[in-house]
């Protein structure tokens, strides 16, 4: 035995050490002793000293600090674990005839080169041995499938992308109006899909869908051959397949993801019924025009809901399947020409299967051209403050959840009506340009709110802002500025309803329109004890426009006038608590009602244009109010989502209402005659909800202009204030941006808006 250190090479530890016996020892030369736990003898394999190594430059093993990785384990050996329970029930089953084989295997055995052959033809095999290859070779291969097969899992979660939806926004008469979200999908259940247009995908796309095994052998044999030789999978793939693809693999032309989109196609069309793969399918498919699924396509094609198309349509849609980039009529001449063969042939294709009558085949010889455009566009400007009020709305009176609604899939009907909409933000955006035209320093910091509000609570129109992408906020539901005196209504209002004190433990006194007050300019204001003091110790007064004095006067003439005097004094008389609750009720937030003071009674609140407008709106609806809301339906994936709808509750009395409505006419007869419609010159209809009614709204400090009138119920409110958000949100004086009694900026676009007023 040599030992190192001794001229002779060292030699590498091993759990054998060879053992020299004589040389007349019959059996070897050599025997082999094996000894085990050999201590650990130091690295020194170069035969170089230790202080030599030490001065060398350590390697990178030494430099990362001698770590060793741990040992992995053998492919062969997980795929064992993995595969021996799912494999042993099987390997059981086959043993037996395993057995009864082998000694014909055997004897298939090859054996090269071949005894008893010279030249060339010992290497021919015989017939025996070719059978058993072929046979051997069909064995493998099926025992590779199966064990693919059983392999193989249905993917749990789905693709981000397959599962998200767009919600969508429509404008009261059904037409789209805006979207949001990434993608143009809404899933539909297949009861909700036509048979014609399920049949004209199938007929286009796959025709033994209902009886095929989920693949088509042909099909896969055909996108192999194409890949190995082309580059390329495309063509002969199932729908079930296609929808694997769609929504559990990724769009990568290759060979494997092709393999596995096969056996997990084999393996869903074992666990899924073959209606909820082609409902899955139609609903995650690619349409082009930004669309997944046929309900958004054929709202982006035909502008309706895949419920109302038929056969040929249909047939249109179907051949998008293909590729949309070569198939919308809409892009090139080429791209119509394979529209129309294409429609043809799928049409003509649901006769063949018998899914299409020929009687009804031949009602179908006109192409049917789809739309420019998809009209399902993205939201911008106006439409933007639209949707988020209407998605505010939606959640909270649907009960949806900030997450679920990002989700998508949802349908919000609103209650917005487009012509209605145009008009308004006509009106404010002309207004706007003349202003900036007129003083452009003053102008910068001038805003515009207005919304229309149905007597039944519907809002039907709102003017946010000029842009919502350059300002967020939302002019038509700020509670910014005071009412001024378009708060008066409901001073009187809850007068002519409650009736008012004298004295402080007394009796209510009946009020009318005909009942005199003092309306001089700052006549001081009382209580039942006396003069009212503020904490400044002076008395408190009220001002009227122009600071004219009118002397004693009806309370519906003080109205007619816009008065202001006799107001604030029916409001201490009617007790300012009473007139708070009347405007609470009549859509008046509590956050927005000012302290109660007797200036409250001249406008200190600070309501939005959209609660002044459904607070007028309280009147023209005989002294009935309802919430305002912007949203009439709610509907996910076809489903009803149930609302909390706001209901009518009574304010005032249906007279009480008429009489403040009488009022508000006589106000607008009276401040423009030239625009009284023509039957409405007297007040001899004050019942009448499609009498024109409105009044100006002031403020002490000029920093906000209203108008709020009504005509054919439909309550609107417009404002223009200033605010510097550079600096503050403190109301800037307007100082004549808003115009003047006989050309007020407010009422220009109002009537604008309401145009016609008759």
């Amino acid at each position: 035995m040599t030992r190192a250190g001794q001229g002779e090479e060292p030699q590498e530890p091993d759990a054998t050490m060879q053992l020299k016996v004589p040389a007349d020892f019959r059996a070897d030369e050599t025997m082999q002793l094996r000894v085990s736990d050999i201590p650990d003898i130091p690295e020194n394999r170069s035969g170089k000293s230790e202080k030599a190594q030490k001065s060398e430059k350590p390697d990178k093993a030494s430099r990362s600090g001698n770590r060793r990785k741990a040992p992995r384990t053998p492919f062969l050996v997980q795929l064992s674990a993995t595969l021996g329970p799912r494999l042993a029930p099987l390997l059981a089953f086959l043993a037996p005839y395993v057995a009864r084989l082998a000694p014909y295997a055997r004897k298939l055995r090859p054996l090269y080169p071949r005894p008893g052959r010279t030249g060339w033809r010992r290497w021919i095999p015989s017939w025996r041995q070719s059978l058993g290859g072929f046979f051997a070779s069909i064995g493998l291969t099926s025992m590779f499938l199966v064990v693919a097969y059983a392999a193989t899992d249905v993917p749990e979660n789905l693709n981000t992308y397959a599962t998200q939806q767009d919600n969508v926004y429509f404008w009261a008469d059904g037409t789209p109006m805006a979207r949001t979200g990434w993608v143009q999908r809404q899933a539909m259940p297949l009861k909700d899909i036509p048979e014609d247009v399920r049949w004209a995908v199938l007929a286009a796309e796959n025709a033994s869908f209902y009886s095929d095994p989920g693949i088509s052998f042909k099909g896969i044999s055909r996108a192999l051959f194409r890949t190995l030789g082309q580059g390329d999978t495309q063509g002969g793939s199932t729908i079930t397949q296609q929808y694997v693809k769609n929504v559990y693999l990724n769009q990568n032309q290759t060979v494997s993801r092709k393999f596995t989109e096969a056996m997990i196609s084999l393996k869903l069309d074992n666990q899924m019924s073959k209606d909820d793969i082609l409902e899955g399918y139609l609903n995650t498919s690619w349409f082009g025009r930004g669309t997944y699924g046929i309900q958004r396509a054929a709202q982006a094609y035909y502008g309706k809901d895949v419920s109302e198309l038929n056969a040929s349509e249909a047939a249109f849609l179907a051949s998008l399947l293909k590729g949309a980039g070569l198939y919308d009529p809409t892009l090139n001449s080429a791209n119509r020409a394979r529209a129309v063969e294409r429609w043809t042939w799928t049409l003509d294709r649901m006769v063949e299967i018998g899914k299409l009558s020929k009687t009804e085949r031949a009602k179908y010889k006109k192409f049917p051209e789809p739309l420019k455009s998809n009209p399902l566009y993205d939201t911008g400007e106006q439409s933007d403050y639209l949707v988020e009020l209407a998605s505010q709305y939606a959640k909270k009176s649907g009960g949806i959840s900030d997450k679920d609604f990002d989700l998508g899939g949802y349908q919000i009907y609103t209650t917005f009506d487009k012509k209605r909409e145009d008009q308004l933000t006509e009106e404010v955006t002309a207004a706007r340009k003349k202003a900036l035209k007129d003083d452009p320093k003053k102008a910068k910091t001038t805003h515009y709110g207005a919304a229309s509000v149905d007597a039944d609570g519907r809002i039907l129109a709102v003017y946010g802002g000029p842009d919502h992408r350059t300002q967020g906020y939302n002019e038509s539901n700020a509670t910014t500025v005071q009412a001024g005196s378009a708060f008066t209504p409901f001073v009187y209002a809850a007068a002519l309803e409650n009736g008012i004190h004298k004295t402080r433990d007394g009796d209510t006194t009946p009020v009318t329109p005909e009942s005199l007050y003092n309306g001089d300019n700052e006549v001081p204001v009382t209580t039942p004890e006396g003069p009212y003091w503020d904490r400044n110790g002076r008395k408190v007064s009220a001002k009227n426009d122009g600071e004219r004095s009118y002397g004693q006067i009806s309370l519906r003439r003080a109205m007619e006038l816009s008065v202001n005097t006799p107001f604030m004094q029916l409001g201490m008389d009617a007790g300012l608590d009473v007139v708070r609750k009347t405007a609470e009720d009549s859509g008046f937030l509590s956050s927005s009602i000012g302290a109660q003071v007797p200036l409250m009674s001249l406008g200190s609140s600070t309501p939005s244009a959209i609660r002044m407008a459904s607070g007028y709106s309280t009147f023209a609806a005989d002294g009935r109010h309802t919430e305002p809301y912007s949203v009439r339906k709610v509907t996910k994936n076809g489903s009803t989502v149930p609302l909390d709808t706001p209901a009518a509750r009574r304010v005032v009395g249906a007279e009480v209402a008429q009489q403040v409505s009488s009022a508000l006419a006589d106000n607008f007869r009276a401040s423009h005659p030239s625009d009284v419609p023509a039957g409405q010159q007297t007040a001899a209809a004050a019942s009448d909800l499609s009498e024109v009614a409105g009044k100006a709204g002031t403020t002490q400090n000029d920093t906000a202009a209203w108008y709020v009138g009504t005509a054919k119920a439909v309550s609107t409110a417009v404002v223009v204030y200033r605010i510097d958000l550079t600096k503050s949100l403190e109301p800037l004086p307007l100082e004549g941006i808003a115009g003047t009694t006989d050309d007020s900026v407010p009422y220009g676009i109002w009537s604008g808006a309401m145009s016609p007023l008759g």
